[in-house]
């Protein structure tokens, strides 16, 4: 059967459930998920006084063709994007900036320093996000930094974190499209604390600080991220859920839910709707945690339709901007951004090919049994041929086809970097 064949069969499938597959595609192509540069050199950046990853964050693996440049880094952005059906967005780290030579702290960088991204997002017509870089770096290197004890270091991150909105401000004027910029910093402490309370007094006297100008909201989103534990800070994270979740509420900021910066038996599928209960807006870092956050190539698991469902069976595509958040260096890193962003689309597509008003009324009739059955019978629904044929509309390879075209641009562009 030829893709419009298996099309108009599963386009039959779910009419009966009065679901329009034209307006779930036409929906699909409206939400943009922000990519993000870092899985193209692992986390490496331009920096000219570059430091060894640190802030519990690791890359493992050495695939050949790790972008070094940001020439290069733009080109593999360029070439995983017209891989991925929709319109989307590059989500940049401060330790990105081009400087031309010249060494420029993180508290010195100026919008110019990003003025090669904002251009090249005007060809691409995309939008930019932004984050301040808080790790790697000589004054995080006890794992300390906008809640460290000493007041120069951390005016030193503010003055960091005061700059990057400005940058993301920059990034939201030009382009004409709001750029999230995202606070996460790894401060906490390996062994028990014997003082939970004054390092957190001392972060949210620092974020006070960052939020003190007002800035355009239609330039820049202020955003805070949390964290349950990482690498050197396993019984303490100053920037905890509650700590954040309480920030962002009383000060009007998003929160950032990262999926792998909880417990591994919470979800953050769950947390989504008591999120938009008191939050207007919300955001997201997609990962994969495995037994840890260690930032796994997202793959079309449950957790992820369920992330999905819970934005689209609740109208709140406007309220949830979806990033993402992986970093491996084990496999083809272009193959690593497209299978992990089509899979993030692949499961909004599959949540707007069900019927939710429907489940939500067996729920509250208290028919549990259609309820479930139904839930259970869409899993095998011909959801993949609704898939493909969007692909196709989209002038994106269709099914694994897109493997040829990262493996042809390995032999003649990566390979040759090694």
């Amino acid at each position: 059967m030829t893709v419009e064949q298996m099309y108009a069969y599963a386009k039959e499938k779910y009419a009966k459930w009065s679901i329009d597959v034209e307006q779930a595609m036409t929906t699909l192509k409206e939400i943009p998920i922000s990519i993000h540069c870092w899985q193209g050199d692992d986390i490496g950046g331009f920096e000219v006084n570059k430091s060894e990853l640190s802030g519990g964050i690791d890359v493992t693996g050495n695939y050949p063709g790790k972008a070094r440049s940001p020439k290069e880094l733009r080109a593999d952005l360029e070439q995983a994007l017209s891989l991925i059906p929709g319109h989307h967005r590059v989500n940049l780290h401060a330790l990105y900036a081009e400087t031309n030579g010249e060494a420029v702290d993180r508290d010195e960088l100026k919008p110019a320093h990003f003025k090669n991204w904002v251009d090249w997002a005007k060809k691409m017509n995309i939008g930019l996000d932004f984050n301040p870089t808080l790790f790697s770096h000589p004054k995080a290197q006890n794992g300390l930094t906008l809640a460290h004890p000493k007041e120069e270091i951390r005016q030193f991150w503010i003055e960091h974190c005061k700059k990057s909105r400005k940058i993301a401000a920059y990034f939201g004027e030009e382009l004409g499209t709001p750029s999230l910029m995202n606070i996460w910093i790894p401060d906490g402490f390996k062994d028990i604390p014997s003082d939970r309370l004054t390092p957190r007094k001392r972060l949210k006297e620092s974020l006070d600080a960052i939020y003190k100008e007002t800035l355009n909201q239609s330039h820049v989103l202020d955003a805070v991220e949390s964290k349950v534990f990482g690498i050197g800070s396993e019984s303490y994270v100053v920037g905890s859920h509650e700590f954040y979740m309480g920030y962002a509420l009383k000060n009007n900021k998003i929160y950032l839910m990262d999926t792998g910066h909880y417990h591994p038996t919470e979800t953050v599928s769950n947390k989504i709707s008591s999120m938009l209960l008191f939050s207007d807006v919300v955001a997201l870092h997609v990962s994969r945690p495995v037994r840890w956050d260690s930032d796994h190539v997202v793959i079309l698991d449950d957790e992820l339709k369920e992330i999905a469902i819970e934005i689209i069976r609740n109208d709140a595509i406007d309220k949830v901007k979806i990033g993402l958040d992986f970093f491996d260096a084990s496999i083809n890193r272009i193959a690593a951004w497209t299978m992990g962003t089509r899979n993030m689309v692949k499961a909004l597509l599959y949540a707007l090919l069900m019927p939710h008003d429907l489940l939500k009324r067996y729920q509250d009739e208290g028919n549990y049994t259609a309820r479930l059955a139904l839930l259970e019978e869409f899993k095998t629904y011909p959801f993949g041929a609704v898939w493909d044929y969007y692909c196709q509309q989209m002038n994106v390879p269709v099914g694994e086809a897109w493997l040829e075209q990262v493996e042809l641009y390995e032999k003649n562009e990566l390979l040759i970097r090694n």
